[in-house]
């Protein structure tokens, strides 16, 4: 949605209602998508979003509009930009809410429901429906969704391509390029212009059921008409046709191979076709005609005749045959192919077919006809087989690449619990992390955590001469690129949680750092609270892990560093979080803060007082930041600082921002009877700033408006010094708290 007019601007306490209520929506979307379900923030946070929701609603249901970087409310904006606004409005848009109308009843409960949609990914929620299904399903009545329609937000991404596409393809295959409108020939350039573009168009034109029944000769006339109209149309608005030609010649390689050598006749005829296809196969280059025959072989599992036909064509030369089919391995291996435990005894046998295909007329006559009866009598014996289809299957069940390879894993474990021997164990040992690394790629994480249980148990005990040699396979896992495969398993839909912490917990602490830096890096809510049970379930063994992140030079993993010591150490985590309160990092500062004021102890509040008085630039960054956190949990603290340090010097002024700081925030007993304490304390050798702060707390108290804060102001204005008197009857026009003047 955009803003297609000037809105009407909301009253300024609508605003700032608004305002309110979209920082405790952001605070309680971070807390519930990092803490589980029972933790007590959360319940604080969602107290604080129905409470502003409430002051929100309060003369009756609101409906606000969410657009890209605001919201608008019953049709006016807000008075003045706010940040908080704006990024509950990029998540609200980012999972396609279009408006959000609350009800006056909406509760903690009904906005955990709806926290708990918005901590998932945006394409998770568009893969189960969208967010107007997963909150039906809820079946919250006190919150009403409207959604975006995301499948024309996904038509709006393609472009309307496809449907451009298609219509290029059936003019190519009808021979009527010429028919091409404006908006199709635009939409070829740009495609002829882009390489990935194009290879999409061209594996386009091969799936198309037309191009099927049409035949093979059929669809490269057509894809040669098509890079011909691509050309005449290039060079009439003043494109370099160089470039068009180097794009098309690159997306040859997403070819079939008959396809190619279907091309490749054309190139000896004459006319129109045979120039284009001479252009283009000419400028085929080496990395071009690798990838042809890597993305050949990866989709038909191996080389095919016509593949080698192909690719002799191409490459006539024997030594450079060797050179590209090394570079198309290294394709080849990137491809979902590679990851096969198969692939090279695979490519071993393409790459043998593909080398030896030129050698085809040495072979002698008689044998060729042998090979071809011997196919033929194996036809024979597959008809003539009497063995029902279940016993076929049952046999081919047992010699499929899964049963291959659980029987592998299956002897593997077996020899490693067996062998006594150090030597051997270490070298069966030895091939354990390539092995623990592939299946955790391939998504297998229990058979990964399986290999690793056996052979790392021997670490902490067990066989004592086969500790080091586990202890050495343990680090190099850590050091390696398990932890990467483990968060991209950890990102699929498939909950993998338990055996990805089965085998993380299988390494041991050596684990900690890596996964606390991936941590650090990750942006899925639901890998995040993933790699924090991971963390969390190590433990002591794995505090002293994370203290060492507190020095790394990324900001994000320091920032991971805190949140994990507070959750490890409690008390004994403040020395390592004090250390952190003078980071050159104002992020670290402030989680640094947070962390300290949710530990909540005496101790805690200790720590704080003591950076206060340290020193001036520390202090007014703690000040400020515990100001800025408005949360009720910083009540104590402040209340703390107010107590136990003199106003004196620049901390006078840090006296007054405490003091509205308590005023803004919900009442307390404990903040009550610390402003009752600032607004009798007197300071008779600076009368100035003894106002200054009386006035402050008499404004906090009034602005608290609770009944225990108004009987402070009424005992004030009735028996409390000239001065505090006088201060209280300014700040009050009550009727109660006037009426005692001695």
């Amino acid at each position: 949605m955009t803003l297609t007019q000037p809105a009407e601007a909301m009253p300024l306490d609508q605003s700032t209602a608004l305002a309110e209520f979209a920082r405790a929506c952001k605070s309680a979307a971070r807390s519930v998508s990092l803490y589980p379900g029972t933790h007590p923030a959360i319940a604080v946070a969602l107290s604080r979003v129905a409470s502003a929701s409430r002051r929100l609603a309060a003369a009756g249901a609101v409906t606000l509009g969410v657009h890209p970087d605001t919201l608008v409310m019953d049709g006016r904006l807000p008075g003045r930009p706010d940040p908080a606004i704006s990024e509950l409005a990029q998540l609200l848009h980012g999972r396609l809410i279009g408006e959000l109308r609350v009800m006056p009843e909406a509760a903690s409960d009904d906005w955990h429901a709806l926290l708990l949609i918005l901590a998932r990914a945006p394409d998770d929620v568009l893969h189960d429906g969208g967010v107007g299904k997963a909150w039906a399903a809820v079946g919250r009545p006190h919150l009403e969704i409207r959604e975006i329609d995301y499948a024309e937000v996904l038509r709006e991404r393609a472009g309307g391509e496809d449907a451009a596409w298609d219509r290029i393809i059936a003019f190519c295959l009808q021979g009527d390029a010429a028919t091409l409108d404006d908006r199709a020939l635009t939409t070829l350039l740009e495609t002829v212009t882009d390489p990935d573009r194009l290879s999409r168009l061209i594996e386009r034109l091969q799936a198309s059921p037309d191009a099927a029944s049409a035949g093979i000769g059929a669809t490269a006339a057509a894809l040669l008409q098509l890079l011909r109209t691509a050309v005449e149309a290039a060079t009439a608005r003043g494109f370099d046709t160089g470039t068009v030609l180097r794009t098309m010649a690159t997306s040859m390689a997403r070819l079939t191979p008959e396809m190619l050598l279907a091309v490749l006749a054309r190139r000896g005829g004459n006319g129109q076709d045979a120039a284009i296809a001479s252009s283009v196969i000419e400028q085929m280059n080496d990395d071009t005609i690798a990838s042809f025959v890597a993305n050949a072989v990866a989709a038909d599992h191996g080389a095919t005749e016509r593949l080698a036909h192909a690719f002799e064509a191409l490459v006539p030369e024997s030594e450079r045959k060797e050179q590209l089919l090394e570079l198309a391995e290294d394709k080849a291996r990137a491809t979902d192919l590679g990851k096969e435990a198969t692939f090279d005894g695979l490519w071993q046998a393409a790459a043998e077919m593909l080398t030896s295909y030129s050698d085809k007329k040495f072979v002698s006559d008689d044998y060729g006809r042998e090979l071809t009866s011997a196919k033929s009598r194996a036809m024979e014996v597959e008809r003539a087989s009497d063995d029902p289809p279940e016993r076929v299957q049952q046999w081919l069940q047992t010699i499929s690449e899964t049963a291959l390879q659980s029987l592998d894993m299956q002897l593997l474990l077996d020899l490693l619990r067996i062998q006594q021997d150090a030597t051997q164990w270490t070298e069966l040992a030895s091939i354990i992390p390539a092995e623990i690394e592939r299946l955790t790629l391939i998504g297998d994480l229990d058979s990964a955590a399986n290999l690793a249980t056996v052979v790392l148990d021997e670490h902490p005990r067990a066989r004592p001469q086969l500790a080091p040699v586990a202890a050495a396979l343990a680090e190099r896992l850590a050091s390696g690129q398990l932890i990467r495969h483990v968060v991209l398993q950890l990102r699929k839909p498939e909950d993998g949680a338990v055996a990805a912490a089965r085998l993380c917990h299988a390494i041991g602490s050596a684990v900690v750092r890596p996964l606390a830096e991936a941590l650090a890096a990750e942006e899925n809510n639901r890998v995040i609270r993933a790699l924090r049970e991971i963390l969390l379930e190590f433990g002591a063994s794995g505090r002293s892990s994370v203290e060492q992140l507190k020095n790394s030079t990324n900001p994000a993993v320091r920032r991971t560093a805190i949140d994990l010591l507070r959750v490890f150490g409690g008390n004994d985590a403040l020395p390592e979080l004090e250390s952190m309160l003078g980071d050159a990092d104002p992020q670290v500062q402030r989680e640094s803060i947070r962390a300290i004021v949710q530990i909540g102890t005496d101790a805690a509040f200790t720590v704080l007082q003591r950076a206060l008085v340290a020193g001036s630039s520390l202090r007014d960054t703690i000040v400020q930041q515990l100001i800025a956190l408005r949360d009720d949990k910083a009540i104590p603290l402040l209340c703390y600082v107010l107590n136990h340090t003199p106003p004196r010097g620049t901390l006078a002024a840090a006296h007054v921002q405490i003091i509205e700081a308590l005023g803004a925030l919900h009442d307390h007993a404990e903040s009550t009877q610390t402003l009752r304490f600032v607004l009798y304390r007197g300071i008779w050798w600076a009368p100035r700033r003894t106002s200054m702060l009386r006035e402050a707390a008499a404004a906090a108290l009034l602005r608290i408006g609770s009944p225990a804060t108004t009987r402070v102001l009424e005992e004030a204005a009735r028996s409390g010094s000239l001065g505090v008197r006088k201060i209280v009857r300014a700040k009050t026009a009550a009727p109660s708290l006037a009426r005692t003047r001695g």
